[in-house]
């Protein structure tokens, strides 16, 4: 670690003053890094630069939109970050939150996916383009995570699921919106100043609705002061909300294991599947 902190530091023009292991590496190794000149840096690093790599470009795409960690340099296997201080978001974190990613969302493409694929945790996401929302959320989102749950011998009723999944989508066309796309609630947090930051994203552009999903997903809330800020949305979306946390359910089971049945089970429960 000390080799790659000095790495770090000569490729942003100082020394070393100190570091040490903080937490925020689920799948990479973190570490707080001071340099002599007084900048602080949050370093993620480890042996798959593939998913680092995807990280980078994903806050370089997201970054003229909402806020999120600078990127202030990067090597193979590493990227270093600006330092934050992070708060519990708080009301006035949450009214910011919720203004920030409606300008996030306001950023549109002709097409839903991305001109690169890239990983939800550690499972490769594909983006492959598609005029077609349908097309895509059942191809790039539910097919490859029922396949993958398929090698992993888990039963799954994948043909009710993706025609499930056409019926419920048959009159929902969206404006492809640039997303997060991984927006749970412990991937947000507020600053000192009470400004919104978001950060780990996987973004692509496709239905605004999932991030909104996703930050319900794990027991956070679309406050007031949230929906104050990112705009009223429509009643109809809870009738999609359990099909699109079903992709996150079962990539949490794919990734985590038996610990997740539960989860898609009561996704495919409210979809009306089981």
């Amino acid at each position: 670690m000390r080799e790659l902190d000095e790495i770090i530091a000569e490729t942003m023009g100082s020394t070393v003053l100190g570091s040490f292991p903080v937490g925020g590496g689920c799948i990479h190794d973190a570490s707080f890094l001071e340099l002599a000149d007084g900048r602080k840096l949050f370093v993620k690093s480890g042996a798959r630069a593939h998913l680092l790599n995807a990280e980078r470009m994903g806050l370089e795409l997201l970054a003229p939109h909402i806020r999120v960690p600078a990127l202030l340099a990067w090597g193979e296997g590493w990227l270093a970050l600006e330092w934050m201080e992070f708060r519990p978001l708080g009301r006035d974190g949450s009214l910011d939150l919720g203004k920030q990613l409606a300008a996030l969302h306001s950023v549109t493409a002709d097409e839903h996916g991305l001109d690169h694929d890239n990983f939800i945790g550690a499972t490769p996401q594909i983006n492959r383009r598609s005029a077609s929302w349908i097309e895509f959320y059942q191809n790039c989102r539910l097919l490859p995570q029922l396949e993958l749950a398929a090698r992993n011998r888990r039963v799954l009723p994948v043909s009710r699921i993706l025609s499930t999944a056409a019926k419920l989508l048959a009159d929902h066309e969206p404006q492809p919106a640039l997303l997060h796309g991984d927006l749970w609630s412990g991937n947000t947090a507020a600053l000192p100043d009470g400004d919104a930051v978001v950060f780990d994203p996987a973004p692509y552009f496709g239905d605004p609705e999932t991030d909104l999903a996703m930050l319900e997903l794990f027991g956070g809330s679309l406050t007031s002061e949230f929906l104050d800020g990112y705009g009223r949305v429509s009643k109809q979306r809870e009738c999609r909300r359990p099909l699109y946390d079903l992709y996150h359910a079962l990539n949490h089971l794919n990734l985590f294991g038996s610990g997740y049945t539960g989860m898609v089970r009561r996704c495919l429960s409210d979809l009306g599947v089981v």
